[in-house]
């Protein structure tokens, strides 16, 4: 599962911005642009660490895939707040940036505020929807692999109460996890899912002290969409004998 979403993530990244590149430079060279051409730079906005091992560091290993095999400059910023959002989504784009990606369903109302003064620069945001002109938005479908996951985590659960841990409740997690719940259902009718969210995506104490308050619930099974913060999750469950985690790390 958490090799799927990884993988599906550096692709994408690194798909749009050879496209991105095959448009704008000229014939018989796909690579690189020509002497005198404007740079191929490429930013990334991502909301949390990109030590996370998860989301955020998923896209950072995508952006160095850019850079190594498209020869092009590359900034990644980590932001915090809406305010943080539009600030460096506007200097990306006042510094002639060629695409900026904000890593995230939260960066879709900045990106369309900010769009329409950078013409020249495409931002990206992923798990959002809204689009314009130079504004664009990636689905993961998140909900195939999740509902798969949950067939998983019905068939091995032996306690049939199941947990999923979440960092906020952003339309992309909950409907990821709404599909997981369909998917252990589908399996076992009589199971129970106990679902939390945190509130963050950077704590691990309180990953780890939800995921134990889970299993001392009878949850065997954890479905974690969490970040940084599911990096205390996996700790509960190491600690903890016949306890099964489903998720990226």
């Amino acid at each position: 599962m958490r090799n799927y979403c990884r993988l599906a993530l550096r692709l994408c990244v690194f798909n749009i911005a050879v496209g991105i590149l095959a448009a704008c430079s000229p014939a018989g060279d796909s690579s690189k642009s020509a002497a005198g051409e404007k740079e191929f730079t490429v930013a990334l906005l991502t909301p949390g660490p990109i030590s996370d091992q998860s989301w955020n560091g998923g896209a950072y290993d995508g952006l160095m895939r850019i850079r190594d095999s498209l020869d092009a400059r590359v900034s990644h910023i980590q932001t915090k707040t809406p305010a943080e959002f539009e600030e460096n989504f506007r200097q990306y784009g006042a510094s002639g940036y060629s695409l900026v990606f904000g890593h995230g369903f939260e960066f879709q109302d900045a990106a369309a505020r900010v769009g329409p003064a950078f013409p020249k620069t495409v931002f990206v945001t992923t798990g959002g929807m809204r689009t314009s002109a130079n504004v664009a938005a990636m689905s993961f479908a998140f909900e195939q692999p999740s509902y798969l996951a949950g067939m998983i985590a019905a068939s091995v659960s032996k306690s049939g109460i199941i947990g999923c841990i979440g960092g906020t409740e952003l339309p992309p997690v909950k409907s990821g996890f709404a599909a997981f719940t369909q998917g252990v259902l589908a399996v076992n009718p009589r199971a129970s899912v106990v679902t939390a969210y945190l509130g963050n995506w950077d704590d691990a104490g309180a990953g780890k002290e939800q995921a134990l308050a889970q299993i001392a619930r009878g949850v065997d099974v954890i479905y974690q969409n969490a970040d940084a913060a599911g990096l205390g999750i996996f700790q509960a469950a190491k600690e903890s004998k016949g306890v099964y985690i489903i998720g990226k790390t």
